[in-house]
């Protein structure tokens, strides 16, 4: 085996010169990140909206009939919506920018025979790096020579153990990772115990990490449910509003001669019954939803997702770190044929302990970085403080590494009389069994211990000690006369919140799946831990690949614990759920989750620990790798489900009176009620914010005790619909009998239109409230609205206010002034038209 410090010395690695030549050629180490809109994309984006268009057009024949007040405040509306949606667009894709950030690893590398460190982006292929406890491997790579070289590589296959690593023998082709004494390294790892030189093979995306990224884009996105229904509740409403418009061009051009203004009518009449509120509702809930969950430390990068998490009907995760905390703990003691469970937090350990602890500690680094090591210095400190087995004032004097013929470590410390050499060894039980040339029957005792302790799921390593008292020290292990010290066995512990959140997952009719690279009896008892369902029913990566889809699809039915699955059997078990008509959601922090995190309806990344691969691919990041909060996003899911199906009601209803008094008085020859900016008014004010009103309204007390939506259910049923109808109709009927009341008393045009108007506002927000709840009465609601209502209420008053008094917008609107009775008979009208709905919520109080 190469000396490593005698490499670091003699090896020159490539010159700058060539390192640039390589970057030139085969691009910097980095992966290709999805590309930011362009400030002119976005706004061709915004003006394809139908809505849009429609006030454009508005717009245009104000101006060529000469309304250039009307064509300017129309303009204005279509400036605030581009303003609106470009800062939305540029406030998420800048979040994502600062996550990015989060994994960019430096390197310090050896070009032409000196030291240096240099961003992780800008190493070559043939650079050689030396690696050391804690560094991130920058790129895929050959080990060239090595210490008790061991990294943790869990990012790409799921083990939350770390591998050992060995020099290379200048013969070994490249090898996947996972398992021990490989000669390679791979970017996005971590670097544990020892240290290395290395290097580099592959960077960017050529990596196994850019592999796997570069396989994402071969994954279609599916659309959200909610997103397919409704484009098929506005394509309805839109083939509708134009057939409308149609007729109502022609009719106004044949009776009144004015086929210019006749389009205006039309357009006006396709304003009012185009369904742009549908997707504006859906974006302001989405993301005041994507703001809620924010405070919880969970970032979402496609609003949709948190809608589509209502739905979920699975939910996938990965095990280490996900589940796990990603650390080691001393959960077990043995020795001499006892044992002993270590509890979390303990302080004290039975003495017939002590020495193990003390030759554990002694075998470890003075100031570890390998979890296993960190653990053990923890538990000392915690339980041995002071007393005699504690050495903080000796000195290692010789370090034995680990090696493929002997898995075990020893550190030789000096004793303070220096005497005598103690020497403290850990490592695989079975080398440390060797090292001990331990009896037959004692033999057979101690494997009988590891066995059981292993198959509860725990990594188990034994512990020797020796003492030595020859000045010159020996150049092999096996010249000292070690002891067994006993066994400690380590696991990585579950979070503590995870098994409430398993329970919280089950009762709202979620099946929870464990896919794991981890070993089946670490996965099995891991799944009882937390409590899933047929913990025991495991299916390992290799019966994966030799079973047929059909197979797959049928035990996928009953099957929650996968073990030992690589990165590609990960995205056929998510694909075989979705083909079962599931709806998908996986979890996931490393690089071999990344594909099926994209491919499920649902991609939750890990935002602390998690790879830049894997939040790209995902629809949202738990900031605090925290668990729990995948329940606080399913619950916020439902709650936007109900909510939304309250506010597309209401939308449902108020466009009845809005496109019928657009169209009837065109109909019967009366003067035109509502003009373009009238529906602007309504459209982009009064909707949109009664929308943040049904958005904040809380859930119900059952919400987590539901099973989970039926894929294909509609987003309301047809009896909600016909209800939405009626209460749309009933408006409609009061509103133009006040309207045609106006024009018989001898009202003028202006005038009639500024009481309609105001009748059809205050129904409007009678509408908002009744639609809040439909089985509390009214009194109940307004006792229990949320503060937004008062507020939406008080600024559309306002509003409308401003535009009936004052006199420059009262001749923009095209109203007359109404006096206080005139106000009072609008009020009167906006509550009568739903009273009837009120009485129904008496006789039939079911909740919608």
């Amino acid at each position: 085996m190469p000396d490593i410090n005698d490499l670091l010395t003699s090896i020159k690695g490539l010159s700058e010169r060539e390192a640039s030549a390589r970057l030139q050629e085969e691009g910097y180490n980095e992966l290709p990140s999805q590309k930011k809109q362009a400030v002119a994309d976005i706004i061709i984006n915004v003006l394809k909206e139908p809505m849009l268009l429609l006030l454009l057009a508005c717009g245009i024949i104000y101006m060529v009939l000469g309304g250039i007040k009307d064509a300017m405040m129309l303009l204005t509306f279509v400036l605030v919506v581009i303003g609106i949606t470009f800062y939305q667009e540029r406030k998420t894709e800048n979040a994502l920018d600062a996550l990015r950030g989060l994994s960019s690893p430096r390197a310090l590398v050896i070009r032409e025979g000196r030291q240096q460190r240099i961003a992780g982006r800008e190493v070559a292929r043939e650079d050689v790096i030396y690696l050391q406890e804690g560094d991130r491997v920058p790129a895929d790579a050959v080990v060239l020579g090595a210490v008790n070289f061991s990294i943790d590589e869990s990012l790409l296959t799921g083990e939350s153990a770390a591998v050992r690593k060995v020099s290379w023998d200048g013969k070994t082709g490249q090898a996947r990772p996972g398992g021990d004494d490989l000669s390679f390294v791979y970017s996005g790892t971590l670097v544990v115990q020892g240290r290395g030189l290395v290097r580099a093979t592959a960077t960017g995306i050529r990596s196994e990490m850019g592999k796997i990224g570069k396989a994402l884009e071969s994954i279609i996105r599916e659309e959200t449910p909610l997103n397919k229904e409704t484009a098929r509740i506005v394509k309805s409403f839109a083939i509708t509003g134009i057939i409308l418009c149609a007729v109502v061009i022609i009719v106004f051009g044949l009776t009144r001669g004015s086929w210019l203004n006749g389009f205006l009518a039309g357009l006006t009449l396709s304003m009012a019954m185009l369904p742009e509120e549908f997707p504006v509702v859906l974006v302001i809930f989405l993301t005041i939803g994507a703001w809620r969950i924010s405070r919880k430390n969970v970032l979402t990068r496609r609003m949709q997702a948190i809608e589509t998490m209502g739905a979920t009907t699975v939910l996938c995760t990965d095990k280490t770190g996900t589940l796990t905390l990603n650390t080691m703990r001393l959960c077990e003691l043995w020795s001499a044929g006892r044992s002993h469970k270590v509890e979390e937090g303990a302080v004290l350990l039975p003495d017939e302990f002590h020495n193990l602890t003390e030759y554990s500690i002694l075998a470890s680094q003075e100031d570890p970085f390998d979890p296993i090591e960190k653990e053990l210095k923890r538990v000392g400190l915690c339980c041995l403080g002071g007393t005699e087995h504690l050495h903080g004032d000796w000195k290692v004097v010789r370090e034995y590494p680990l090696s493929i013929e002997l898995l075990s470590l020893s550190h030789v410390w000096q004793s303070p009389d220096h005497k005598h050499y103690v020497i403290a060894a850990k490592g695989a039980p079975e080398a440390i069994i060797d090292l001990c040339h331990i009896a037959p029957d004692q033999e057979a005792e101690v494997i009988g211990a590891v066995t059981e302790l292993s198959e509860r799921g725990l990594r188990v390593l034994g512990v020797a000690s020796a003492v030595f008292e020859e000045p010159d020290l020996p150049e092999g292990q096996h010249d000292f006369k070690f002891r067994l010290a006993g066994l400690v066995g380590f696991m990585d512990p579950v979070r503590p919140q995870v098994p409430r959140s398993v329970q919280e997952a089950h009762s709202a009719g979620i099946r929870v799946v464990m896919i794991t690279g981890d070993y089946p009896g670490t996965a099995s008892f891991i799944a009882r831990q937390i409590g899933l369902k047929n913990p025991d029913k495991t299916v390992t990566g290799p019966e994966l690949a030799a079973m047929p889809a059909e197979v797959l699809a049928e035990r996928i039915k009953e099957t929650c614990v996968f073990a030992r699955v690589v990165p590609e059997q990960k995205l056929a078990i998510v694909n075989a759920l979705k083909a079962n008509g599931e709806i998908v959601a996986m979890t996931g922090d490393g690089v071999n989750d990344a594909p099926a995190l994209k491919a499920a309806h649902i991609g939750i990344a890990m935002g602390e620990r998690g790879t830049d691969v894997a939040r790209e691919a995902s629809a949202i990041v738990l900031m605090d790798d925290d668990f729990s909060s995948i329940v606080h996003a399913i619950r916020l899911g439902r709650r936007i489900f109900d909510n939304l199906k309250k506010a597309i009601a209401y939308i449902l209803s108020v466009h009845v009176p809005i496109a019928g008094m657009s169209l009837l008085p065109v109909l019967f020859g009366l003067p035109i009620v509502l003009m373009p900016a009238h529906i602007a008014f309504l459209e982009l004010i009064i909707d949109p914010a009664c929308s943040v009103v049904f958005e904040a309204d809380k859930e119900e007390s059952d919400i987590m005790d539901r099973p989970p939506r039926r894929r294909g259910d509609p987003l309301f049923s047809g009896k909600m619909a016909i209800l939405s109808l009626l209460q749309g109709a009933s408006v409609l009927a009061v509103v133009f009998c006040i309207f045609l009341l106006a024009l018989k008393m001898g009202k003028g045009a202006d005038e009639a239109r500024a009481l309609s108007f105001a009748a059809l506002v205050f129904a409007n927000l009678m509408l908002i409230l009744t639609n809040l709840s439909w089985k509390d009465n009214f009194i109940l609601i307004m006792r229990n609205a949320h503060p937004t209502f008062w507020w939406v209420c008080s600024g559309a008053l306002t509003i409308m206010g401003i535009t009936l008094y004052v006199p420059f917008f009262r001749d923009l609107f095209h109203f007359g002034f109404l006096h206080g009775h005139d106000l009072l008979v609008a009020l009167g009208g906006g509550a009568l038209s739903l009273a009837w709905f009120e009485l129904l919520k008496i006789y039939r109080p079911a909740r919608a």
